[in-house]
């Protein structure tokens, strides 16, 4: 296998999904359309509808047009968090994503709303799946997805995290609450697209709880990972902001147990997270190498 270069194609397939269903930018309100795209469409990994792609994959789903909404949807919910996340209220970012965050662009006012307009539009394009399932037994499927899909990024998720990550700002964390709140901040929205992914393909309850369990350390390991970065690595690398942590005065892996030790415990997640990946396959649920690599890569990555 190729990796990086199905990597590539799968990225860019997951650029065209989101430009069907990116709003068209006329009309009086046609400013807010405009914010919403700049930040939507300004590129970057895409991890997470491709891993709702790859983990619908890792269960033999087989109707892949039912899936492109949800993938559509927790991009912008993504993005969403990223356009608040960037505001001078929290992080006060100038860059993403290798240009202007936008509150820079388009002013706080407008950044705002573009946030909570990919936010409620998240979930009137999710919606549209039921009108893509062929069956009643699919029609379920899209049912329990979409409750997965308002959940997880929600106040016991990833807002909840948030909301930790800005009221222990500046203060001295143990790991518990380190733990809290990459676990949702961060883990939160990872679980939620392999679960949305396994429910699609008609995964069995017990395999829905590993694939939970699996994006849980992908999403502490990607964290880490990020964490890591954000020290040893530069703007022009990572298309935004480096030492944004050290700013803010947060706490991290890396201020807790330095950059070897953060290195170690990131791997350590990722591996344990392969070695379920691997033991669904040995039980002839589910196989997919392309996605064990992906996780394999998150790790290593630079940027």
């Amino acid at each position: 296998m190729d990796f990086k270069r199905e990597l590539k194609e799968r990225t860019e397939n997951i650029e065209k999904i989101l430009a069907v269903f990116a709003p068209e930018e006329q009309g009086f309100q046609k400013t807010i359309f405009q914010a919403m795209n700049y930040s939507l469409m300004a590129g970057g990994k895409r991890l997470r509808p491709l891993l709702i792609q790859e983990t619908y994959r890792l269960f033999g789903g087989s109707h892949e047009a039912v899936i492109h909404p949800f993938m559509a949807a927790i991009e912008m919910i993504h993005t969403y968090s990223l356009i608040h996340d960037d505001l001078p209220a929290l992080d006060n970012d100038e860059y993403r994503r290798g240009r202007k965050t936008s509150h820079v662009v388009f002013g706080e006012a407008m950044a705002i709303l573009a946030g909570d307009a990919l936010l409620n539009y998240a979930y009137e394009i999710a919606a549209g799946a039921f009108d893509l399932a062929e069956n009643d037994v699919e029609f379920r499927r899209v049912a329990r997805a979409l409750q997965v899909l308002t959940a997880k990024p929600g106040i016991y998720g990833m807002i909840g995290g948030q909301v930790v990550d800005v009221e222990k700002e500046g203060e001295g964390l143990e790991k518990p609450v380190l733990d809290f709140i990459h676990e949702m901040k961060t883990s939160a929205l990872i679980e939620c697209a392999m679960m949305i992914g396994a429910i699609l393909a008609g995964a069995g309850a017990e395999a829905v709880e590993m694939i939970e369990k699996i994006g849980k350390n992908v999403g502490i390991s990607f964290q880490i990972q990020d964490d890591i970065l954000d020290v040893t690595s530069s703007l022009e690398v990572l298309g935004k902001q480096t030492h944004s942590d050290e700013k803010n005065h947060k706490t991290t892996y890396v201020t807790l147990f330095g950059v070897e030790g953060a290195v170690a415990e990131s791997e350590r997640l990722s591996n344990r997270a392969i070695e379920w990946l691997e033991a669904l396959s040995k039980d002839g649920k589910a196989g997919n190498p392309f996605l064990e690599e992906l996780i394999c890569q998150l790790v290593h990555r630079e940027k």
